[in-house]
Formats: C-alpha cells, sequence, structure tokens
C-alpha cells in the first residue's frame, strides 16, 4: 500500500509515526506548503518524493491512497481532487467547515466508489473503544456525557506551538469530535444547542463555546469548549452510566473513582491515530466499508451546521 500524505505539520508527523508500524505500507511523497521543511520532512521518514504541488502528487503511479493532514478549508476540494485521480482518502477531522462541501465529498465517494474515511480519531482511542465495546455488549448505557475541550491558544498556532497558515474552529473542528462520538456511543442526536462568547478581534472566530446534545436513546451530552484556558489542556470525557462512571484523557481510562483501567488489550495499539490508518488501510485491503466514513460521520456534521445556523 502507497501512501501520500499532504500536511507536514503537527498532525502530519503523528500519521507518519503510526504509518510506520503497519506492515506493508510505503509513505511515497509528501506534501506540504514549503518546500524546505517538507523535504526534512521527508528525510527524517525516508519518504522519497517532496513537493508543495498537491496536483502533481496526485499524478503519481506510485499512489494509491492520500491522507490529508491539511488546513480544514482544504479538506473538502483535496477530497474530491483525490477520489477524482482514483486514490482512496483519509482527511483528518474536520471533513469541512460546511454543509454543502461535506454533501459535495459524500456525493464524490458514491460516485468513485472509493474508500473515503475521515480522522474521527475518538472512535479509535482505546478507552473510547472500551466503552463502545461494553455499550455493544448490552451491559452498559449511557445516562449523560460531560466534556471539556480546553486549549490556550490565543494566537494562531497549532499543537507544537508553531504558527498556523489557516484559522481554528471550535465549531466544526473541535466540538465535531464529540459531537459524532457521542452519536456513535448514544445513538442518533435529536436535539442540540449551543452559545458562544465574544468574537476574537484578530481571529474572528469565537474562543468559548456550550453545546447542549440529546441523543434518541434519551442520553444528553454537555460540551464546553475554549481556547482561553490557561491549562490544564486537552479533551476530558466524563461517561455517566446506568452502572459505571468512566474519565477518558485521550488513550486513557479510570473509574469515576480515578482507578486505572488496563485499556492496553482493547486492540494493536495505544495510539488512537496509528489505529485509525490501520482501518483505513485495512478497508482499502479488504474493499469494505471503514469505521468513520464519511458516510457514518455526515449525520455529525449536518448537527454542527444546524448549531451553527441558531449561533448565526
Amino acid at each position: 500500500m502507497r501512501i501520500a500524505l499532504a500536511g507536514g505539520g503537527a498532525f502530519g508527523e503523528k500519521h507518519l509515526d503510526g504509518l510506520k508500524n503497519i506492515d506493508g505500507v510505503e509513505v511515497t511523497a509528501l506534501v506540504g506548503r514549503t518546500l524546505e521543511p517538507t523535504r526534512a520532512m521527508a528525510d527524517k521518514y525516508g519518504v522519497g518524493f517532496a513537493t508543495t504541488d498537491y496536483d502533481e502528487m496526485l499524478a503519481r503511479e506510485d499512489v494509491d491512497a492520500v491522507i490529508l493532514a491539511t488546513p480544514t478549508q482544504m479538506h473538502a476540494a483535496q477530497s474530491i481532487a483525490a477520489m477524482d485521480a482514483g486514490k482512496h482518502v483519509e482527511v483528518e477531522i474536520p471533513l469541512a467547515d460546511s454543509w454543502a462541501d461535506c454533501e459535495a465529498v459524500m456525493a464524490k465517494q458514491k460516485e468513485t466508489g472509493l474508500v473515503c474515511m475521515v480522522g474521527h480519531t475518538r472512535r479509535f482511542n482505546p478507552s473510547h473503544q472500551y466503552v463502545h465495546n461494553r455499550i455493544k455488549a448490552g451491559d452498559y448505557n449511557i445516562q449523560q456525557m460531560d466534556v471539556q475541550t480546553y486549549f490556550f491558544r490565543r494566537k494562531n498556532i497549532n499543537a507544537k506551538g508553531q504558527a498556523r497558515s489557516w484559522t481554528d474552529h471550535l465549531l466544526w473542528h473541535h466540538a465535531a469530535h464529540t459531537v459524532d462520538l457521542f452519536a456513535y456511543q448514544a445513538g442518533p442526536i435529536i436535539q442540540a444547542n449551543a452559545i458562544q462568547g465574544p468574537i476574537h478581534p484578530e481571529l474572528g472566530i469565537a474562543m468559548d463555546m456550550s453545546i447542549q446534545l440529546k441523543a434518541q436513546s434519551g442520553a444528553i451530552c454537555t460540551l464546553s469548549l475554549s481556547f482561553n484556558n490557561d491549562g490544564p489542556l486537552g479533551t476530558f470525557f466524563r461517561y455517566i452510566g446506568d452502572n459505571e462512571t468512566y474519565i477518558a484523557r485521550y488513550d486513557d481510562l479510570v473509574n469515576g473513582k480515578e482507578e486505572v483501567i488496563d485499556v492496553s488489550k482493547v486492540d494493536v495499539s495505544m495510539n488512537g491515530i496509528e489505529l485509525q490508518d490501520r482501518e483505513f488501510i485495512a478497508a482499502i485491503r479488504e474493499g469494505r466499508e471503514p469505521n468513520s466514513s464519511v458516510a457514518q460521520v455526515l449525520p455529525c456534521y449536518k448537527v454542527l451546521h444546524d448549531l451553527e445556523q441558531q449561533l448565526g
């Protein structure tokens, strides 16, 4: 399986670290915004071809599939271009930042029949897989999820603290993780409300947001998001169920008493990004729909669209 990666930032590197652990996978091309750092990353990971030209990469015969870790605003157009070129595509979350673009990607996937998967990593983190497996087994039901997504980003920087060429978004990016995960764990969402704080004068986005969700099952979710929070940073999930409380911090899981739950045997790795990439590769090899396919996550983006209309 010959993979091209587009996007040489913090998450691009996470994908390269994960892909090197998957048998039979070779990263043959790397696309970045500027050539010098792209070449440096290609050299670091032994990738033979580096370019700033996305179309040049798509024209290569030694590329079977593309992973997109590029700015949000490019995701939809790049996904469609990859499928037009006959390449399978895994696009980092979010699929897009508008409902129309999400629908366009879905239409292209249906037209081509290629694998198109979105990087909703929470579906793959061993912590959330553990809870999902209990739900599937019928011995755990969620009553409420309380989620905090907190960063300190009053300037336009990425996860490495480097300047970004694009603006991140609490609703279309960070809320997408939780909206999709809540539906994945509790069932279809039937009600959603949102309020937001002041718009940042330079970034043009709300720096604080609160979202409420209700699932068809009756379960509810409260999500608090902030770019103003000066630590601790990250996303923390509290599952309140009918017979247990769990707290998930990325790949780690504890119960309500902060006792560690061993999730090391849930999957073949403890790295959610690697597990996500493994699912992408396996779906292509097996000719099947992947977990987190564009079709499966599309309802999440309809909820985000509806919330955007509420926020005006």
